[in-house]
């Protein structure tokens, strides 16, 4: 057991719909008599599930219900869920944002988070003074921050700026700068949530190289992203959050990936997929279509060997030509990631 960072039993977090607090003096009353003759909480006996695209008949909701997972020291742990999955909740928790309803939560070791833009900083200070706040928030003293102040700045790459008021920002320049602070306070357990996807892609690449740093000096990382191949890149294992429940426990990532796409990323895609719009160069040559089909989940490969990409085409020419294709598989930010070329091809041309 000592060698566990995070360790969570049975967390639930309910709130209640449409208004601020429990609501009503009668819902106080309620809840103080309960607690003075020792009897649990009235209103955690009712409570839906999270679904947030469909309506209820409960004013209560659990964001988090019954959730238990452990995080070792060193590991770095990617949370997948989607929109209203309750992956946000479970890390307000766990930094100490917001208290559960019911369950525990044990962290050992100091937590540096970054969960929205602007998370911690002060608007009114400075980029140079909300380093120094958010150092003393995160246990650093003066001198441990002064130290790493010029390592802060130059990873941010808002040194024009750090003596702008932060209220005068970007939201890119924001979380350049908070995640900057909470990378290199030297925490313990880094937090981070999908903000990161504020920043342009070059950001994003120096993030994940930070994260993978901390992670190699023997650091926790906490990771909640929509995108897979950061999620892949970064993280060793994986759980899938839905509805507030834990769908998928902790397991390999790439089980965890290829779970949600299949459950999630490919519902309403059928096996196969036509293309209909494309471009000739040239009225000897047209592409009659083009068919995505995957042997297990739409239109989406999730491993070698288990679908083909099928192209029809036709030449049409009273002479000889040949035909050459190559295809190019590019990623969700356009870096090339594969190319193949299948061959050339000639058409039914018979010499008289």
């Amino acid at each position: 057991m000592t060698d566990l960072a995070i360790e969570a039993e049975n967390l639930s977090k309910q709130y209640r719909l449409g208004l601020v607090g429990t609501g009503s003096l009668s819902h106080d009353i309620n809840r103080w008599w309960a607690k003075f003759r020792g009897k649990p909480d009235p209103y955690l006996k009712v409570g839906e599930t999270n679904d947030r695209s469909q309506s209820g008949t409960s004013e209560y909701v659990w964001a988090l219900r019954d959730i238990h997972f452990e995080v070792k020291r060193g590991e770095v742990l990617g949370i997948i869920g989607r929109n209203g999955a309750g992956k946000s909740t479970l890390l307000k928790i766990l930094s100490r944002v917001t208290a559960p309803t019911t369950g525990t939560v044990k962290v050992k070791g100091r937590i540096a988070s970054l969960l929205e833009v602007g998370t911690g900083f002060h608007p009114e200070l400075t980029g140079r003074e909300n380093i120094y706040l958010n150092g003393a928030i995160n246990g650093m003293t003066k001198a441990e921050v002064t130290r790493k102040l010029d390592e802060i700045v130059d990873f941010s790459g808002c040194e024009r700026y750090i003596d702008t008021p932060v209220k005068r920002y970007s939201s890119g320049m924001i979380v350049r700068l908070g995640f900057a602070v909470a990378a290199h306070l030297e925490p313990e357990i880094l937090i981070v949530d999908e903000v990161l996807a504020v920043g342009d892609a070059e950001f994003q690449k120096k993030c994940i190289g930070k994260m993978q740093d901390v992670a190699g000096r023997g650091r926790t990382v906490l990771f909640v992203s929509h995108n897979m191949s950061s999620i892949t890149q970064l993280c060793k294992d994986g759980v899938v959050l839905s509805n507030g429940i834990i769908e998928v426990p902790k397991c390999n990532i790439k089980e965890a990936v290829n779970f949600y796409i299949k459950e999630y990323l490919t519902s309403g895609i059928s096996s196969a997929t036509y293309l209909d719009q494309w471009q000739t160069y040239t009225t000897e040559f047209s592409i009659e279509s083009i068919m995505i089909n995957n042997k297990s989940s739409g239109s989406v490969f999730l491993s070698e060997n288990n679908g083909a990409i099928i192209i029809d085409f036709a030449v049409e020419s009273p002479k000889k030509i040949s035909v050459e294709l190559e295809l190019r598989l590019y990623d969700a930010k356009g870096d090339h990631i594969a190319f193949y070329s299948p061959g050339r091809f000639y058409n039914n041309y018979n010499e008289i």
